[in-house]
């Protein structure tokens, strides 16, 4: 009776962490936006918007909107890795979470996202490759957050 409890628990748990990626996903990309606001307000109002044509918006809102559907997605691809990997302290959890905002920097902010806007043509495309400073601190900043909400929420939701 115990091993099937024990099985049910751990096969629930592994279908519903996608649920504190998206949550700690969406939070981590908002966090990071209010920071990219302060720091570069044009990152978020036309480079973001641009990846999907949407520049320039009348407002920062159309970038926040598309920052967190890709924070949500990223997300759950994190809650996978988590799962894959077995981490389960909330310590390794957070760790992991700071390493995959920092790999997203480095695969998809300086490398995908100005072949990306270079190609539609966004008035805010970087130089490519564009490992800037900031941005590796906003990244790593998201995957802190991340990493901690996922640590919070995965065994509540």
């Amino acid at each position: 009776m115990s091993t099937a409890t024990e099985a049910a628990t751990e096969e629930s748990h592994a279908n519903d962490s996608w649920q504190a990626g998206v949550v700690g996903g969406i939070l981590g990309a908002l966090g990071m936006g209010a920071l990219v606001v302060v720091m570069n307000e044009p990152t978020i109002a036309v480079a973001i918007p641009s990846l999907y044509a949407l520049a320039p918006p009348p407002s920062g809102a159309a970038g926040l909107f598309v920052h967190a559907s890709h924070g949500a997605v990223l997300g759950v691809v994190f809650a996978a890795i988590v799962g894959a990997l077995d981490l389960d302290s909330p310590g390794e959890q957070v760790g992991a979470g700071v390493v995959w905002g920092v790999l997203t920097w480095a695969v998809l902010a300086a490398l995908v996202m100005p072949l990306w806007l270079g190609a539609v043509g966004s008035p805010a495309s970087p130089p490519f490759p564009n490992f800037a400073v900031p941005s590796l601190l906003w990244h790593a900043v998201y995957g802190l957050v991340l990493g901690g909400v996922y640590a919070a929420t995965v065994d509540r939701l």
